[in-house]
Parts: structure tokens; sequence; C-alpha cells
């Protein structure tokens, strides 16, 4: 490439760096730089600027109940469907009691088992009645849905935390059955917490014509709820509701959750939009209700008991009864990411404050300083003006560095910035290099030109093969990685490339424009 292309390459990738710097060095933008120019800053991670880590345990046989119980209502419709009668049909721990009407049926239901149900399993109970047959779910069957409950837990929660707003999460399985989560910059971490773990069961369920809640009738429970006051806005908790037990819709018909902010006599709510199968279920449902009260449940907590007017079509519903803005927000959330599998428990939590953070950037600059400062000294005095050269080239390397993490929205870390000093490290190794192949041409009695060429032509080969080397190891810490180790290879990969950029390319530049434009007699190397 001819000289001048070269120039104005490198002018324009410091135009451009500078650019998507100066959002991370100088506070308050200017109001019209966002439309115009990039606004991202470079993102600090956990280690410098605080927020929260924490570890979840998913509860994974909760998961394994929830399914059997499902499994259990999906038996009963068949039997229903087939004619079969039964007495009951109830789960106890993790397996469920299937008891007939008539014992000579026996077979027959073995039969739909075996057809309909093949991952159910009948287990040997000697207590177990004639007409009874107890079921559990098949191990394969049993591992599958443990398994699932943990991976659908972890994209549920990456799904939440991606709506609150919080950049460059951590989220990743953490064993069996645990995930770990960080998340820098939290300033809320109750909030963030109460979002992450909320369960978000969500179900419709028709409230009792008849009874109290000191005797409900059979058939029928107690679930406590609140209730907005319309004169006082004010909201009443721990109002008790007798419900029905049969769960006539869930939370896995919704399509999406807006909040709204509500007036003074309505208060907050949340809008939701139901799918197609939801919409029907919805339809029928209040087509056949109408004059009853409908109970809004999620997480066993009644939030709203509306009374049906009339046939609702369209596939909408509201949720009512919300203390305000945030909480309704926050509902909407977990709801359009989907409810948790299974309940999850804090099993690990700790908390990185912004002074912690401060002292880390503080002693990670310091590191930085004291390191780029005596490579610096060293270079000039060994290799005198060829070391200013290779100095500027390091300057140049870490202004460059600095801004790709910008452009790309990497993460920097402490360790990042230990992979920072060690580019400073592979950054002189190729200047060395070049500076001594110059020494060697020029012991040779060579021309300073021809010196200055054949050293960086011989010095290539050797800084390639050691900075690709590098570069595939920290790909592979990369991917492989986590945490800190991928804070740390973040930094090492981005680095190598513009330090062979600015060593070869860089100081290269400048050496050929002393050649062109001024007569070289002697090089101060």
């Amino acid at each position: 490439m001819k000289l001048h292309y070269r120039i104005w390459l490198v002018i324009g990738l410091v135009l451009v760096s500078s650019l998507f710097l100066i959002p991370s060095l100088v506070e308050p933008l200017p109001s019209w730089w966002p439309a115009v120019f990039p606004k991202e800053k470079i993102r600090l991670g956990l280690d410098l600027q605080g927020g929260i880590h924490l570890i979840l345990h998913v509860e994974v046989e909760k998961a394994l109940e929830n399914a059997l119980s499902g499994m259990g209502e999906d038996l009963k419709r068949e039997l229903r469907a087939k004619e079969l009668a039964t007495v009951s049909i109830k789960r106890v721990d993790q397996r469920l009691h299937v008891k007939l009407l008539d014992a000579d049926k026996v077979g027959e239901l073995r039969e739909i088992l075996a057809d309909r149900f093949p991952t159910l399993q009948e287990v040997s109970d000697g207590a177990t009645e004639p007409s009874e047959v107890v079921l559990g779910i098949e191990g394969r069957e049993a591992q599958r849905i443990r398994q699932f409950a943990v991976e659908q837990s972890l994209e549920t929660i990456r799904n939440r935390v991606d709506q609150y707003g919080v950049r460059e999460p951590v989220i990743q399985r953490s064993g069996e059955e645990s995930i770990l989560i960080q998340l820098p910059g939290i300033q809320d971490p109750g909030r963030a917490k109460e979002l992450i773990g909320k369960t978000a069961q969500l179900e419709f369920k028709l409230l009792a014509t008849s009874g109290s809640p000191d005797q409900p009738p059979p058939g029928t429970e107690v679930i406590y709820g609140q209730e907005r006051d319309p004169l006082t806005g004010q909201i009443h908790r721990h109002l008790p509701y007798v419900v029905e037990k049969k769960v006539l819709m869930t939370g896995e018909v919704i399509a999406d959750a807006r909040a709204r902010p509500g007036t003074q006599l309505e208060g907050p709510s949340v809008d939701l939009t139901l799918n197609s199968r939801g919409a029907r279920i919805f339809d029928e449902l209040t087509g056949a209700n109408v004059g009853r009260r409908l109970a809004i449940i999620l997480d066993n907590t009644v939030y709203s008991a509306p009374v049906i007017r009339e046939r609702i079509g369209g596939g909408r519903a509201t949720i009512n009864g919300l203390a305000d803005v945030r909480e309704a927000h926050d509902l909407a959330i977990v709801l359009r990411a989907g409810a948790l599998p299974a309940p999850v428990t804090l099993s690990e939590e700790r908390a990185v404050g912004p002074t912690l953070g401060r002292d880390s950037i503080r002693q990670g600059l310091f590191s930085f300083a004291v390191g780029f400062t005596a490579v610096v000294a060293f270079m000039i005095f060994y290799y005198r003006l060829a070391g200013v050269l290779a100095d500027l080239a390091l300057v140049m390397n870490v202004f460059f560095l600095l801004a790709a993490l910008a452009v790309f929205g990497a993460t920097l870390t402490l360790p990042g910035i230990a992979g920072i000093v060690l580019t400073l490290g592979m950054a002189v190794d190729a200047n060395v290099l070049i500076n001594e192949r110059i020494r060697e041409e020029l012991r040779q009695s060579k021309t300073p030109r021809a010196a200055i060429e054949a050293g960086y032509e011989r010095a290539l080969p050797a800084i390639l093969d050691s900075n690709i080397t590098t570069f595939l190891s920290g790909l592979i810490l990369l991917n492989f990685g986590s945490g800190p180790v991928k804070g740390f290879a973040v930094t090492l990969c981005i680095g190598i490339v513009t330090s062979v950029f600015t060593a070869v390319v860089g100081t290269r530049i400048v050496y050929d424009y002393l050649l062109q434009r001024r007569r070289l007699d002697t090089v101060s190397i």
C-alpha cells in the first residue's frame, strides 16, 4: 500500500476511535451528541462498578411434582372420555394415586396408561386397594424433566434480566441444579432479586358462590389477596377469597403483557394479550360464567377478582389491584418472560459496592501506569529515538484497544486490565524484534533504507508466529472460559490485533515518511 494511503488509514482510525472514546471520557455529553455520534461508553464489569453476585438453586423436585399434577389432570380427562369412573385421582408427593370405582376396570386403566401415558409407570405399594393404582414418572423422563427445569429457568431468568435493562450480565449454570447470576451496576439489589426469583405462576379461578373463609365448601380453598379501595385508592392486603380449586386457565396462554399507569380511581394495571388458545378458552370461560367473579391469582396471591359482566372476546384481560407503577412494570416483565417451571431459592449472595469498584479501578490503573512507565523508560534508554517511536506505537495501541472495547460493546474487568498490561508486553516484544533486526543490518554496513526494509521483512514472520498462537489461546479462553477468564481473554485478543497493527504498520509509516521526505544518514537505535 502506498505511503499516503497508509497515513490516511491511520488518521481515519484515530478519528473514529476518538469518536467512540469521547462518551467514556467526557461527561456530560452535549445534548446534540447522541443524535449524531456514538454514545455508548466502555462497559465496566462487576468488579469495577459494583453489583450483585447470586447463586440460585432450582427446586427440580417441585418441577417433577408439577409435571405429575399435569399428567394427573390429563389422565382424568382421558378416563372421563373413556367413561371409566374414578373415585379420586390425587398426587401424594411424587406419586399419583388413581382409585377406580370398579376394581374390575383396572385392566382397562393399564391399557390406557400403556397407550396414552408411556412415561407413567406403575409403582408397587402393598398398602393399596385392589381398585387403586399408584403411578410414578419413569426414570429417564424424570431426569429429562429435572434437566429441562434448570434449562428453562436459566432462559426465563435471562429474559427477565434482559428486559430489566442490565448491561452485560453473567447468567449461566453452576453445577447440576444451580444458576450463577452476576448483575453489574445494579442500584436496587432487593428489587432485582425479587424480579429474578418470582415464580410467576398465574392462574384464573372462579370464586365460590357460597361458603365462608372459616368454613370453605368441598372443592374450594381459601387464598389471600389484595384489593384496592375505589374511594381512597388504598391497597387492602390479606383479604380472604374462597375460590374453586379447578384451574381454568394458566399463564402459559399469555402472548404479551404491558404495564399501564392508572388513574386516581383505578390505579396501575397490567394488560394481558392471550394467544389463540388462550383467547378461545377465555371467550368460553367468560361466556359461561357471566355474573360470577373471576380470581386472577399470581404466586398464590389474588391480585384482583372482577365480576364477569359479559362474554369477553379478542383475547385480552387485565390485572388490577397493583400498588404502584413499578410493581405493574415488574409484573409485566415476569409475565412476558414466562413463569419459572419450579421455585428457586437463593443459596449464595455477594454484593460488590461502588466503593470497592472504585478501589479496584484505582489499583488497576495504578498497576497499568507503573507497567507503562517502566516500559516507556526502558525503550527510550535502550533504543533512543527508535525507542521513542516504539513508545508512540504503544500509546496508539492502548488508544485503539480502548476504542475497540467501546465499538464491540465488550466489558472491561479487572482481569481485563491485566490483559491490557500483558498486551503492552506483547507490543514491546514486536518492536524489540524489529529494532534488533535493524541493528543487525546496520552492523553489516547497510544503508538506513536497506536496514529498515530488511529489519521489518525479517522480523515479521516471528512477530506473526508469536502473536497468532497467543491470539488462538485467547480465543479458546474466550469461548470456554467464564467470568474473570473471559474478561482477560477479551482485552488480550483485541490487544494482540492492535499491537501488531501499530508495531508493523504504525512505526513503518514514520520510517517510510522520513526516508521519502528526508535523507537519513543514520538511524538512532
